[in-house]
C-alpha cells in the first residue's frame, strides 16, 4: 500500500490566526478566556485550548461581566457585537478576514438598495453571522431547487454572496441557476469561496485519479472537511472522514494499493500524521507528498494582540513543523 498526501491540506491562514488569538489572549490576560462558539471546527483543537484555559460558550450571556471573549473564525452578527459592547466585554475578534470581506460586501449591496441572496448551509455559524450583518432579511439558498422556489421583490435589484467553505462546483451550479432565473443579479467582484477551500478541493481533484480510496481528516461539523469528502465521492472514489486515526476502519483500505489522505482547513497536521501511522500499521509501505499549490498567506493579528513577536507556535494544536 502507498499513501498519497494531498497538498495543500490542513490549517489555513485564518485558522492559524484564530488559534493564535486565543493563545495570545490567554498568555496576556490569563485564564479563563471565553470563546463564543468553537473557534474553529475541530474537536482536537478545541480540547487543546480548553486544557490551556479557554472556555467555550454558545451565547454571550454565559460570559461574566467584564471578562475577555474571543469571537470564532466564523464571524458573528452585528447583534452579537452590540451585545458584547453593551456588556463591556473585552473582545478579540478572530473572524477570518475572508469572512469579514463577505460581511463588507453584503453591507455594500444592502446600502445600494439590493435584496440579498446568500448561498450557504442553514444553521452554520458563518451563515448566521453573515446574514446578521444587515437588517431586512436575507434569502438563504442551499440548492438549485431552492433557487427555483425563490420569490423576490424586484429581480432587477438582486445580489448574492456565498459562504466561504462551500463546494466550488456546487456553488457554481447554484450561481448559474440564479443567473438563469434572475439575469440582472450581481455578485461579488471576486468569488467568496476562500483560497484555502479552493486549493484543498483542487488538490483532492488532482489526487482522486491516482488513488482507490480517500481519507479526510476533519471533524463532523467542519463544512470544508465535509466538502473534501464530497469532492472525492463525486469523482467515484470511496471517501471517508475521520476525526482521529482510531476511527479509520481497516476494511476501508483492505486490498487497496493507493490510499489518498487530506485534511480540512481546521485539522492540524499532527492528526494527519496519526492517520499515516495508522495506515502504516495496516500495511502502508510508503508515503508520498503530492505536488500542489504552496500557500504563503498570513493574516495580521487584531489590535491589542498585534505588538511584539509572532504568535506562539507551541502547543499540541499547531501544525507539524516538518509539514
Amino acid at each position: 500500500m502507498e499513501v498519497m498526501l494531498a497538498s495543500p491540506r490542513g490549517f489555513c491562514a485564518g485558522v492559524d490566526r484564530a488559534i493564535a488569538i486565543v493563545e495570545q489572549a490567554l498568555a496576556r490576560h490569563g485564564a479563563p478566556i471565553y470563546v463564543r462558539h468553537e473557534v474553529v471546527h475541530n474537536r482536537f483543537v478545541v480540547d487543546d485550548l480548553k486544557a490551556k484555559g479557554a472556555v467555550f460558550v454558545e451565547a454571550l450571556d454565559e460570559v461574566p461581566a467584564g471578562a475577555t471573549v474571543v469571537f470564532s473564525a466564523h464571524g458573528v452578527s452585528r447583534a452579537v457585537q452590540a451585545e458584547a459592547a453593551r456588556r463591556g466585554l473585552r473582545v478579540f475578534d478572530a473572524t477570518c478576514p475572508l469572512v469579514t470581506k463577505v460581511h463588507v460586501e453584503i453591507q455594500k449591496m444592502h446600502d445600494a438598495g439590493r435584496e440579498i441572496v446568500m448561498i450557504g448551509h442553514a444553521g452554520h455559524p458563518e451563515v448566521e453571522g453573515t446574514m446578521g450583518q444587515i437588517d431586512g432579511g436575507v434569502h438563504l439558498v442551499e440548492s438549485v431547487a431552492d433557487v427555483e422556489a425563490l420569490v423576490v421583490r424586484d429581480p432587477a435589484q438582486l445580489a448574492y454572496v456565498t459562504q466561504t467553505t462551500l463546494s466550488v462546483d456546487d456553488a457554481a451550479g447554484i450561481v448559474a441557476a440564479l443567473k438563469r432565473r434572475f439575469p440582472l443579479i450581481v455578485g461579488p467582484k471576486k468569488d467568496d469561496i476562500c483560497y484555502a477551500t479552493q486549493n484543498r478541493q483542487d488538490a483532492v481533484k488532482l489526487m482522486t485519479p491516482q488513488v482507490e480510496v480517500v481519507i479526510v481528516v476533519g471533524s463532523p461539523n467542519s463544512s470544508n472537511s465535509n466538502r473534501l469528502r464530497e469532492v472525492a465521492a463525486h469523482r467515484g472514489v470511496p471517501a471517508y472522514m475521520v476525526d482521529r486515526a482510531a476511527q479509520l476502519r481497516p476494511e476501508w483500505v483492505a486490498g487497496k494499493l493507493r490510499v489518498g489522505v487530506t485534511a480540512g482547513a481546521s485539522a492540524p497536521e499532527v492528526l494527519v500524521r496519526e492517520v499515516v501511522e495508522r495506515l502504516r500499521a495496516l500495511g502502508a509501505a510508503s508515503v508520498r507528498d503530492l505536488d500542489g499549490v504552496v500557500e504563503s498567506v498570513v493574516f495580521p493579528m487584531p489590535k491589542g494582540l498585534a505588538s511584539g513577536s509572532k504568535a506562539p507556535e507551541t502547543g499540541a494544536a499547531r501544525a507539524d513543523p516538518g509539514r
